[in-house]
């Protein structure tokens, strides 16, 4: 229904009246404007009185919009008028975000941002390592402090300094690995849109050590050793066999089921899996691992409970509620070789005397071991490469100065080669001459 439009006695305001909504003791009033811009006649609506338009401020605003079209500045149009203060506020707004982005702390971005999401696609045990990091040493020196304004001098070569002269200073691979977690967050930051500029940790000089492990054992420690767990616990015993025939991590071992052992072609398969769903390698992918007969005889004396049963779930102590390993509320896995093995190697005297953290006998010692003789047999670097699953060769070059009988070979080698240069009356020629 059409309903009637008055004229006003402001040339260009007219208005129509609502047909029950009352405002005050008069039916409501609808607004609207005529007027010509460029030679096109336009109409546009206002308001209504209840919405606060009135018949002056109807023809203020139309007188406005007149005097727009004659200097040219200004809006000439509501429209135009409407365009503009759309543009101011997503400007304002614009401008709000970008000083609240500009003000967020590394603590804010840390605790708010990238910890869920690393909580969320990295391993538990990479999180248990962040957390005191940025707690202990991060956070008291850049935790308050806006990304923009953190700069490699004086805060990050600071938190170097203050792990470095702590009462206890932390190796240069812990300070190594704060630095890391620094510029994941201002990745993370960036690629979310959080901060614009250049990540700090690019021109700070990373501390460097050698932290690798040398120590690896011979055949009768490695005997002494098994001989030692078999009479303490099968399970630790066991589980040091397939790490020494085998060079699995014990994160590998706690997730092997029975599903991944092949007896019949004497294969173990290593699955990589995605973080999320729990990584069984630290590569994330799948490697075969080739058993040894002793391992093939330790796999048939074990109790198979199925292929999705664990070979190792957590065994509890007769008459407790506690197990005998660490393991995980969320998967029932071991999380941790029991203190079994630090014992018996303490018994054994294997780390007697030894200060150096690179020469001590752990768990993982056993992995080095299968590596190193590997290497002392003549393996190819590749093939070691492989069995490890290492991601680059790099990693497993080291391995070639595991074994001083390797060095010793090749010495020996060269020695043959000077005395039978020695027999024919050669002489040494000096490289300068």
């Amino acid at each position: 229904m059409a309903y009637a439009w008055h004229q006003t006695k402001h040339e260009g305001v007219r208005y129509r009246e609502h047909p029950t909504r009352k405002h005050g003791v008069k039916l409501d009033q609808y607004f609207a404007i005529r007027y010509r811009v460029n030679g096109k006649r336009r109409e546009e609506g206002l308001g209504w009185a209840t919405q606060g338009w009135t018949l002056q401020r109807a023809a203020l605003e139309l007188a406005k919009l007149k005097e727009a079209h004659r200097t040219g500045e200004g809006a000439r149009t509501l429209e135009e008028k409407r365009h503009l203060a759309e543009a101011k506020l997503q400007a304002e707004a614009e401008a709000k975000a970008k000083e609240e982005r500009d003000n967020l702390t590394f603590g804010e971005v840390f605790e708010l941002h990238y910890l869920p999401h690393a909580e969320a696609n990295k391993g538990a045990s990479s999180i248990r390592a962040e957390k005191p990091l940025f707690r202990l040493w991060i956070k008291p020196v850049i935790g308050d402090k806006p990304l923009k304004d953190i700069a490699p001098i004086p805060h990050l070569e600071k938190i170097k300094k203050a792990m470095a002269e702590a009462e206890r200073p932390r190796s240069p691979r812990t300070i190594a690995y704060a630095l890391a977690v620094i510029r994941q967050v201002f990745n993370y930051a960036r690629v979310h849109g959080l901060f614009a500029g250049a990540n700090p940790v690019s021109n700070v000089k990373k501390p460097s050590e050698d932290n690798r492990r040398l120590r690896f054992l011979s055949h009768e420690e490695a005997d002494q050793l098994l001989e030692a767990l078999a009479s303490r616990s099968l399970d630790i015993h066991d589980m040091a066999l397939l790490s020494l025939h085998c060079g699995l991590r014990a994160g590998e071992i706690f997730r092997l089921k029975w599903g991944d052992v092949d007896l019949v072609r004497g294969i173990i398969t290593i699955k990589g899996t995605h973080r999320r769903a729990g990584t069984r390698t630290k590569s994330g992918k799948t490697r075969p691992a080739m058993m040894t007969e002793a391992l093939k005889a330790m796999f048939k004396a074990r109790e198979n409970k199925g292929p999705d049963a664990l070979i190792f779930p957590p065994a509890r102590r007769p008459n407790a509620t506690e197990t005998d390993t660490k393991r995980s509320k969320g998967t029932g896995r071991i999380t941790q070789i029991s203190e079994t093995f630090d014992r018996t190697v303490l018994a054994l005297g294997l780390n007697t005397g030894v200060t150096d953290p690179r020469q001590k006998v752990v768990f993982h010692t056993l992995r080095h071991t299968f590596a190193s003789w590997l290497a002392e047999q003549d393996v190819n670097i590749y093939t070691i490469k492989d069995l490890m699953g290492h991601g680059t060769l790099a990693m497993t070059e080291r391995y070639a100065h595991l074994s001083p009988q390797k060095l010793r070979s090749a010495v020996n080698i060269l020695e043959d080669g000077i005395a039978k240069a020695q027999a024919k009356g050669r002489k040494v020629v000096p490289i300068n001459e």
